[in-house]
């Protein structure tokens, strides 16, 4: 990476102050970019997704992991609850999606409360293991809430081998005029459903899988009790990375943790932060850290840089600590303060070799949260940051009741916002395309073929305000 003459300021920058220079290339198309990361988080697209309550659930861990991703389960579920998630995660399949299921005798509340659980729009209805049908939304449409699924299940559905290849099930889908498959083991049991744009991603994504061929799923733990049994146990359930999490990772508590699991020699690759300094990268790095995650105040939810003046612009923190981090042979993850894909690609050409994305999956039908529609008819989820009042409670649900009110009045973080889900864009899916394609063009614009490529190529110039608002589109004219 390098600043054009004369464009390297002597202030800290964000995303939305750069842009990208274009260089002559010999990259043909974006499809001979190789999104894949070097940092041992066996990521094949650049995107963690945030360790936030209202983000990261099984649903999310499983689809982001199979189109490249990762997600870290958040430090407050408890050890049972994170050990179901990822045995869930691990008994994914790679290639097809994990259907809503209810039997025909459930109602049709029940099917329109759980149909948006998922991006395909259908409950599955299965009898004994086996598929009878299908209920969409517009089957429920003028239905009575408590009637029977039996009285509106489609029968007529798609329905093809497990065996079947996703070319050949795009065409058969094609063909049909339908959306999506059932598929189906040999037996008639259900194994999942693929939609027409799934078979699609199944040809331009690499799944991130463990060494056992199964999906990747971090977890993250904080650094007060007894976080080595914590993190033992993590790892015994099948988590794949562990990620030491604070808002303030350059202290001595987080060194402290950090060397202690270090030294229980796990054979996981250990992921600690946030920090926004090269003297922070290095002791996260000294004390064990093969990542280290950057970032303190950028967040959408996070009010820290209001409320306490601490933090620093993500671009140059990132540039800073990643220089630093490749002295070390280690890696950095640029978490939060990207808005659109050209922030990721922005943080990539900085040095990062992971984007961690929070609040931007949380309007997705992925996310845990219950859909809701506003009065004037937007659907959105709830998301809340993991400093913010609403977390703390939950995090300190087991202290006394007066220790609970103290940390009650010391937030920093939104409690309760809408994330609309963008009608274009519903699914995390929707937005991995978005991003991806964003990343591999700023790839091709600057004549790299990898991630490696893209840092060492990036020529990076400053812009004011109005260069950046210039770049803007206007969909609805002047």
């Amino acid at each position: 990476m390098r600043f054009l003459p004369g464009h390297q300021p002597p202030y800290d920058l964000t995303y939305d102050d750069i842009f990208l220079v274009p260089n002559q290339t010999d990259v043909a198309s974006r499809f001979d970019v190789d999104l894949s990361t070097a940092d041992g988080s066996g990521t094949t697209i650049p995107i963690v997704v945030a360790n936030m309550t209202a983000v990261a659930g099984r649903r999310m861990a499983e689809t982001v992991a199979r189109r490249g991703g990762i997600v870290v389960l958040p430090q407050d579920l408890p050890i049972t609850a994170a050990a179901d998630t990822i045995a869930f995660v691990k008994s994914r399949s790679l290639t097809v999606d994990t259907p809503v299921t209810l039997g025909p005798d459930h109602s049709v509340s029940e099917a329109l409360a759980l149909m948006h659980k998922r991006a395909h729009g259908a409950v599955v209805v299965v009898d004994d293991g086996r598929p009878v049908g299908v209920v969409t939304e517009a089957a429920c449409a003028d239905v009575d809430r408590f009637a029977r699924l039996r009285e509106v299940v489609a029968d007529d559905f798609v329905r093809a081998p497990a065996s079947t290849t996703p070319r050949d099930l795009f065409d058969l889908l094609h063909a049909e005029h339908a959306d999506f498959a059932v598929l189906t083991a040999p037996d008639g049991a259900l194994t999942g459903v693929l939609t027409r744009t799934g078979a699609v991603r199944a040809g331009i994504y690499q799944p991130a899988v463990d060494a056992a061929g199964k999906l990747r799923v971090a977890a993250a733990v904080g650094i007060n009790g007894d976080v080595a049994a914590k993190a033992k146990a993590l790892r015994d359930a099948g988590a794949d990375l562990l990620v030491i999490d604070t808002a303030h990772g350059h202290q001595s508590k987080m060194l402290e943790t950090l060397a202690a699991i270090r030294d229980l020699g796990l054979g996981l690759p250990l992921v600690a932060g946030n920090v926004v300094s090269a003297a922070g990268t290095r002791d996260l790095a000294a004390a064990g850290a093969d990542i280290i995650k950057v970032g303190v105040g950028p967040g959408a939810m996070c009010t820290t840089r209001m409320m306490t003046g601490v933090g620093r612009p993500q671009f140059s923190a990132v540039a800073e600590c990643a220089a630093a981090a490749k002295e070390l042979g280690v890696h950095i993850w640029a978490d939060g303060g990207v808005r659109h894909p050209r922030d990721v690609a922005l943080a990539l050409a900085a040095g990062a070799s992971n984007v961690m994305i929070g609040s931007w999956f949380a309007g997705t039908y992925e996310s845990p949260g219950d859909l809701r529609v506003d009065r004037d008819g937007n659907a959105y989820k709830e998301s809340f940051g993991m400093a913010s009042k609403r977390a703390v409670a939950a995090r300190t649900a087991s202290d006394s009741e007066f220790d609970r009110a103290r940390k009650a009045l010391f937030e920093e973080g939104i409690s309760s916002s809408r994330m609309r889900l963008d009608p274009e864009r519903p699914s995390v899916e929707d937005l991995i395309d978005h991003i991806c394609s964003g990343v591999r063009s700023a790839c091709t614009y600057a004549g790299a073929r990898s991630l490696a490529e893209f840092h060492d190529r990036a020529v990076l110039g400053v812009q004011s305000a109005a260069g950046f608002a210039e770049g803007r589109p206007l969909p609805s004219g002047w």
